[in-house]
Formats: C-alpha cells, sequence, structure tokens
C-alpha cells in the first residue's frame, strides 16, 4: 500500500450516521434565493462537433436513499462506473478512466475501511481496457481528462502507465501534496506519467461562473463544478445531437440534479470535500439541466444513452 490516506475520526462517523437519519426525515432544503441568483452565461460559439461514447459497464443496483438524500422512490437506482472516450478532429482522449485491473487490491485496499464496503463495485465490473479493447473501431487515446482525483475515476490509468493525463492544477495540488493524500487509491495513479495541468481561464458558461476551452473551438469546455472535490470539473460537448455535459461526481445521480438533493451523510461526508459547495454546485446544475442533458458519470441509464455513436440523445428537462 502507497499511498497513505486520513483515517476518519468518530466523531466523524458519528456525524455521519446521525446526518443520515436526520436527512432521511428532513432532506436539506433547496435554496431558493441562491437559486433566483444564478444567472445563464449562455453556451460557447463553434461549428465542430464531437462524439463521445460510453464505455460498456456493468451496473450495479443501489438503495436510492443512499444516493439520494430523501428520496425513497423509485427504491433503488442503477449505479455503474462508466468511463467515456471522446473523439475531437485533434484528439481523442478518455474522461474518467475508472477502473483498473485488480482494483481490489491496487486502489480500493488504500480507501478508509468504513466506505470501502459502500464503494466497491460488483465483482464483475469491467475494467476501463477490457472495456476499450472491446471497441476496436474507436482511435487509439492520446491522453486522459479526469473530472476529479477520486479513486474510481483515475484507477484505470494504472493500466496505461504511458498515458499522458490533463488534470486541473488545484485538483493535482489538492491531491498529490503532503505525506498523507486526502483520498486513498488515487497518487499510485497519477506519479511518474506525463501530467499537463490547466486552469479555468475562461469566462462564465452555461450557469459556471468559470471555463477552460479545451481546443479553442467551443467545441469542449471545461466547467467549475467544485466542492466534491476543490477542482472537480464538467465536460460540456458539442456533439452532432446537441450539447450534453459529463458532470462527474458534483451529483452522483440525475435525480439528485432534478431535486436539488445532496448525497446522504454517509457517506457524503467522507466523499464531498465541501458540502456547502456541492450543494450549491447542485443548484447551478439544476438549472443548467432545463438546457442541457447533464450526465453523472456514475448515472448508469443516463449514460447507456451514450453507449455508440449513434445512440439515443438524452433530451434536455422541460
Amino acid at each position: 500500500m502507497s499511498d497513505p490516506v486520513r483515517k476518519p475520526t468518530l466523531r466523524q462517523c458519528c456525524s455521519a450516521a446521525v446526518g443520515s437519519l436526520h436527512g432521511a426525515v428532513r432532506p436539506r432544503p433547496v435554496d431558493e434565493r441562491y437559486l433566483r441568483s444564478i444567472t445563464d452565461a449562455g453556451l460557447p460559439s463553434t461549428q465542430r462537433t464531437v462524439t463521445v461514447t460510453a464505455l460498456p459497464q456493468v451496473p450495479r443496483s443501489a438503495p436510492t436513499p443512499a444516493v439520494v438524500e430523501g428520496v425513497f422512490t423509485p427504491s433503488r437506482i442503477a449505479s455503474s462506473l462508466t468511463s467515456f472516450v471522446v473523439q475531437h478532429p485533434e484528439a481523442t482522449f478518455i474522461v474518467d478512466p475508472s477502473y483498473c485491473l485488480d482494483a481490489e487490491h491496487r486502489a480500493i485496499a488504500q480507501l478508509q475501511g468504513v466506505i470501502r464496503p459502500f464503494v466497491r463495485p460488483p465483482a464483475e465490473t469491467i475494467p476501463t481496457i477490457t472495456a476499450l479493447r472491446s471497441q476496436p473501431a474507436l482511435p487509439a487515446l492520446d491522453f486522459a481528462l479526469p473530472t476529479h482525483a477520486h479513486w474510481d475515476h483515475v484507477c484505470g490509468l494504472l493500466d496505461f502507465p504511458e498515458l499522458p493525463v490533463h488534470l486541473h492544477s488545484i485538483e493535482r495540488s489538492w491531491a498529490m501534496t503532503g505525506p498523507v493524500a486526502p483520498v486513498g487509491g488515487v497518487r499510485d495513479a497519477l506519479v511518474d506519467r506525463p501530467v499537463v495541468d490547466y486552469e479555468l481561464d475562461g469566462p462564465p458558461v452555461l450557469t459556471f461562473t468559470r471555463s477552460h476551452d479545451l481546443f479553442g473551438d467551443g467545441s469542449l469546455v471545461l466547467v467549475d463544478l467544485a466542492g466534491h472535490t476543490p477542482g472537480s470539473v464538467g465536460l460540456l460537448a458539442h456533439t452532432a445531437r446537441g450539447w450534453i455535459l459529463l458532470a462527474g461526481d458534483a451529483a452522483w445521480h440525475a435525480m439528485q440534479i432534478e431535486r436539488v438533493r445532496q448525497k446522504p451523510s454517509f457517506p457524503g461526508l467522507f466523499v464531498d470535500e465541501n458540502r456547502d459547495l456541492t450543494f450549491k454546485t447542485l443548484h447551478r446544475l439544476h438549472l443548467a439541466m432545463r438546457l442541457i442533458p447533464v450526465i453523472p458519470t456514475h448515472d448508469h441509464d443516463a449514460a447507456r444513452r451514450l453507449a455508440a455513436p449513434d445512440a439515443e440523445a438524452v433530451e434536455p428537462l422541460p
């Protein structure tokens, strides 16, 4: 184990348990005042389109209240560790290389013991490298782009040791600085490989305050989704069927965005670095979802509609 991680305190564990019970009965209410303060800066202008393909992945059935605070119907929803391949005229890259071979020993063993049973995926979960090999029509990868530095968004990199990574500079500093990592199962995937740092140096886009135009042509724009981690980003992609937003773990499921419901305190207190900022980001995603489809990485049903280039488009909410 080469990635030591902070250990939870008894107080944190108690707070998570009590918070989950309270949130199940009285979930955190929508901040209507904050919602009204959010402005729409509009979408980028571009003539180029890209292709976004969700790699094959098996779902895991999760209790809805364990994902969406205070929601019990339906009783269960489908979750998965989905990775996305994006084809741009100048490069092909993978968003959130999620799962490596032998992940139990190479990544999960480095997580806090209290959350391992919750985050451990099904035994038949498909490693990213295996999923890619099942899609021979896809071009070779030029780089990887994690939406954030959590184990289930980077550990697939362990099977691509030479693949460069594009990573938000704030996120890289947070994950890699100091003797003890803020989260486990991450550093081994990022060390000893080419890393291209970027800043969110662009103007507001849609409901998001900062952006970064990945290729300078408006077709792929990274937006600020901070909260889950300090440098979390989403990827706005202009496809032939319209705009979509890959939202990483700013929300685990579209239902959270639709209802503006945070993750329950367990495991939310252990996985969201800043719960208040994560909740504000949910408000921004809620308004954005009225304009374009928003696809959280772990929402299996949303990702499934991007399983092939000619897949059925996801429609925005009315």
